[in-house]
């Protein structure tokens, strides 16, 4: 994944939802080559926000073992403008996750506004002639740059932890600055309740 369309995670319960937020700013240079004159987050990218909280949350669900991707968004409604100041709030929740993919349910909200709603469907592609899709450090950085293991909450209500088996791929591959760091800063992060 090259562009982040949330900014942080303020919530993740493994296997059930994950709340993000995404902070619109005006330096935002895709806002002013949308409608000229009119700076506005496109819609699109709002949706891909919301895919992205539900996709991690359902890769997180996998340990990281299935290769998830967006397949279809059977529906998706929009009530309202995302202009720069607004804070959007994206929650997924998990309706499903079987063999073959997963769905999650999406909302944007503005404050106390319901902004968008949309169903998102993911496939799993577990062929093997398909490679990777991401490194397992990859998967490492960004889990720790959007702040899911410092509010995350596992399925037995532990506090969320990277995959031994990313970390171990990680550390084979002789990259350990994404887990040490991470390691590092546990002593230093704050705590959540």
């Amino acid at each position: 994944m090259r562009w982040y369309w949330i900014d942080r995670f303020v919530e993740f319960h493994s296997g059930r939802y994950a709340k993000a937020v995404k902070n619109i700013s005006l330096s935002e240079d895709h806002l002013h080559d949308h409608f000229p004159h009119y700076p506005m987050l496109p819609n699109s990218l709002v949706l891909e926000g919301m895919a992205q909280t539900g996709g991690l949350l359902v890769c997180e669900h996998g340990h990281f073992r299935e290769k998830v991707v967006l397949a279809k968004v059977p529906k998706a409604t929009f009530y309202c403008e995302a202009t720069p100041g607004d804070q959007l709030v994206y929650t997924a929740t998990i309706d499903y996750v079987r063999p073959e993919g997963a769905m999650v349910t999406t909302t944007s909200h503005k404050g106390d506004v319901l902004h968008a709603e949309a169903e998102v469907v993911f496939a799993h592609l577990n062929d093997p002639k398909l490679g990777s899709l991401f490194e397992p450090e990859t998967f490492l950085r960004m889990m720790r740059l959007l702040g899911a293991f410092d509010v995350g909450v596992a399925a037995d209500g532990s506090r969320l932890q990277p995959p031994p088996q990313l970390v171990e791929a990680a550390n084979g591959r002789n990259d350990r600055r994404c887990y040490t760091n991470w390691v590092a800063n546990q002593a230093l992060a704050p705590t959540y309740p």
